[in-house]
């Protein structure tokens, strides 16, 4: 059989492995290598979901067959117990996947050492060709190879379809050869529920992130860079990861906004005929960056559903903005978002809205990168986000440039009455997120905000790149954590969490 592309050469990764302790995983160093990685510690009370980088899909066994020699495929990710599997130790670094519907673990059909050979299920006979070791590839996700042939599980032919095959092949580094391994269960092999984990990144290719919660669940929307607006949702947060993306607007046909759209937002704000969900978006004429017609644009959905559907409602400016976001204060609303001021960098404006689709009076600058941190790669202030805490109106954006690992997150706070007024606003003198060499993660920015379903907890939505080469591009992926709160008021987000490392849902969460 052909096998396509094989994938370039490889990375020294970092020494580290990943230890449970309760739900969450923190990270430790290890000595003991195989190649460009190294092996990682597992949970054996626990049951997870192996889900490929790839293609997003999780590892099943066919038809959900409990015989001997039904075959491993990729699925759409659920809560069958097919999906879940359990690494029983077979000493020396290497572990049987056991499948919790049959009780057989994987097995590499009749000891075979060929490319391409069948991964199946099979009784537990604890054979070497039933045995993988775990190793961390960085960037949360493993790789699992087989102690018998030496070759790494594989999704075959690098398929992103729903029911293709899993096989072992020469380990070369490639996606198709990386999985995430998401914690669904715990409590031991009785499979107990745990409280309801998650692990970012909940989308692979996400640039500009916005995230809420709405009558039982999360919906997102990220930059698409074509003609299409889409949105993805699930009950759960980590369900956000194997969700489909489904087109909420096409914009083939206007005659400014008809592509490279770039920073979705949707908020559900009070027009003439009540509730609906606004859709702030940035689009132009083609995808080359920055051209001089990308500007700002707004749809309006039919009734109270984040998924429309939608129609379009106006243009927000003639000129070049980027990054629309929608502040309330003193019962008033603002739009927001990014512009070329002039001998001031890019920076951020504030504009009064007297609806949620008609800006009215002059466009104000908001703030300008004036601090060292906010220049470092380019003088930039964009994306800015409100947040409010406990009657304080702050706005987090982003700032130096996302083309480089230096991208993070600043902080304006209205300690004034009038929003209107750059006066009135305080600037932050540090940045209040930025990347975490050691968690692997740079240029976390361009943010979002959002409550637990219970309402108790604080989240941010963000993305960011898992090198420090990473560019400004759709390869940054969207990632969540929860936040707490200064004693003076202002957020303290923490240090980005590292992918891979399970985290627990938010509170109040239905899986």
């Amino acid at each position: 059989m052909s096998r396509l592309g094989a994938v370039g050469r490889r990375r020294l990764w970092r020494t580290i492995t990943m230890a449970v302790v309760g739900t969450v995983a923190v990270a430790s160093a290890v000595v003991v290598g195989h190649g460009d990685a190294y092996a990682v510690t597992i949970d054996p009370n626990a049951w997870y979901q192996i889900v490929s980088r790839h293609s997003g899909l999780a590892l099943s066994i066919s038809g959900g067959s409990t015989a001997d020699g039904a075959g491993l495929v990729q699925t759409t990710r659920g809560s069958q117990a097919s999906q879940q599997f359990q690494f029983v130790s077979s000493g020396g670094g290497y572990h049987r996947l056991r499948a919790r519907h049959s009780g057989k673990v994987l097995d590499i059909y009749n000891f075979s050492t060929a490319d391409g050979a069948n991964i199946v299920q099979w009784s537990d006979l604890n054979g070497t060709n039933q045995q993988f070791s775990v190793l961390d590839t960085t960037g949360g996700f493993v790789k699992l190879i087989n102690r018998n042939s030496g070759k790494a599980l594989d999704v075959w032919e690098r398929s992103t379809v729903d029911g293709a095959r899993i096989s072992q092949y020469t380990d070369n580094g490639g996606i198709n050869q990386q999985w995430q391994l998401v914690n669904v269960a715990g409590g031991g092999p009785t499979g107990t529920p745990s409280p309801n984990t998650f692990t970012n990144p909940i989308k692979l290719n996400g640039p500009d992130p916005w995230l809420q919660y709405h009558n039982g669940y999360y919906y997102l929307a990220t930059t698409t860079w074509n003609s299409t607006i889409t949105m993805r949702r699930s009950r759960t947060l980590g369900g956000l990861v194997g969700a489909a993306d489904q087109v909420v607007f096409n914009l083939a046909g206007r005659a400014n906004g008809c592509c490279n759209m770039w920073a979705p937002e949707f908020h559900l704000l009070n027009g003439p005929n009540g509730q609906r969900w606004y859709l702030y978006y940035v689009a132009g004429q083609n995808v080359a960056d920055f051209n001089p017609t990308q500007r700002l644009h707004v749809l309006e959905s039919a009734g109270t559903d984040p998924m429309g559907p939608y129609t379009f409602k106006a243009d927000l400016g003639n000129d070049w903005q980027l990054d629309a976001s929608v502040l309330q204060a003193n019962g008033n609303l603002y739009l927001m978002g990014t512009y070329g001021g002039a001998g001031a960098g890019q920076s951020n404006f504030i504009q009064r809205l007297s609806n949620p689709w008609t800006v009215t009076g002059s466009r104000v600058r908001l703030s300008s990168p004036t601090l060292s941190w906010e220049r470092q790669t380019h003088p930039v202030n964009e994306g800015p986000e409100p947040l409010y805490h406990n009657g304080r109106v702050m706005i987090v954006y982003s700032a130096s440039a996302c083309w480089g690992p230096d991208y993070k997150l600043g902080l304006l706070t209205l300690t004034g009455s009038d929003p209107m007024n750059p006066g009135h606003w305080t600037k932050h003198p540090n940045p209040v997120f930025l990347r975490n060499d050691a968690n692997g993660v740079y240029a976390p920015g361009h943010n979002g905000f959002f409550k637990s379903p219970d309402g108790t907890e604080d989240w941010i939505v963000y993305h960011a790149n898992s090198s420090a080469s990473g560019g400004c591009d759709m390869n940054r992926s969207t990632r969540a954590q929860k936040f707490t709160w200064n004693a003076d008021g202002t957020p303290n987000f923490g240090v980005p969490a590292r992918l891979g490392v399970t985290l627990t849902a938010p509170s109040g969460e239905q899986g």
